[in-house]
């Protein structure tokens, strides 16, 4: 009997605290966490939702962008051309809370042997800014697994931003690095370029250089001090083209860089 009453009293004192835990509060899993324990959260980082909206173009669509906690947007993912590359770079830079970019977008394009990438861009710079002053502009390229240098002089910086664009909307281009330097602005070297330009041209058995837009003798001038640069067919006309530069009044000097049709080039 003693047994009996035991056992409806512990069915009881179950009960009742059953009752009891049912109506407290319910704690949510952050409040379980220890003092001190970072809670997790599922917010987005605002800088990254800046940056991603700044990407929200069709050319971006395989590009993911990220920002960790101090300010680094890390792009990766994939683009058909260059310039969608360096343009991705651009916008997220201007999103508020980006410091700085780790570029690892990868040109997803058709792929073109450095061969055949450098003669086709070659062929294009020649005739860059025909009709601007074409002539002032002695810019060279090298091609790399893609990658393609620019170096040489560019007159102005719009000549140097047009071979730049020009190489990097060029489809099978990986990669672009610019070692290009922009001739001090000078109005005495502006005169110094006329200047050149008249005495070589204006020569009559060197007038031929000034018919085909994309084969002049190239003038590029740097506080008074001349270079020359492109092919001639003799070395006569390279001699004669030099001489005629070196005569100029108010020139210091004159580096003649002009490389001789079917000859190895040597400098002056």
């Amino acid at each position: 009997m003693t047994r009996t009453i035991c056992t409806a009293q512990n069915v009881l004192l179950a009960a009742t605290l059953a009752a009891a835990l049912v109506g407290l509060p319910q704690r949510s899993p952050a409040a379980a966490l220890p003092s001190g324990a970072p809670a997790q959260t599922q917010a987005t980082n605002p800088a990254t939702s800046d940056a991603a909206a700044r990407l929200n173009k069709k050319e971006f669509h395989n590009v993911t962008v990220t920002v960790d906690n101090n300010g680094i947007a890390t792009l990766s993912g994939t683009v058909s051309l260059y310039e969608e590359k360096a343009n991705a770079e651009k916008r997220v830079r201007k999103a508020k809370g980006v410091d700085g970019v780790r570029n690892h977008i990868q040109v997803a394009g058709p792929t073109v042997s450095d061969a055949e990438l450098q003669d086709k861009l070659r062929e294009k710079l020649v005739y860059d800014r025909v009709g601007y002053g074409n002539a002032f502009n002695s810019i060279g390229l090298s091609v790399e697994n893609g990658v393609v240098t620019l170096r040489g002089h560019a007159r102005t910086d719009v000549d140097k931003d047009s071979a730049l664009a020009l190489v990097a909307t060029y489809p099978g281009v990986k990669d672009v690095v610019d070692e290009i330097e922009v001739d001090p602005t000078s109005m005495m070297d502006d005169q110094a370029r006329l200047a050149v330009a008249r005495a070589i041209y204006g020569y009559p058995s060197l007038s031929k250089y000034s018919i085909d837009p994309a084969k002049p003798i190239r003038i590029s001038v740097q506080n008074g001090n001349v270079e020359l640069y492109g092919m001639v067919d003799t070395q006569a006309d390279k001699d004669l083209a030099f001489m005629r530069a070196n005569g100029v009044p108010g020139v210091f000097s004159v580096k003649n860089y002009l490389q001789v049709a079917n000859q190895p080039s040597e400098h002056q």
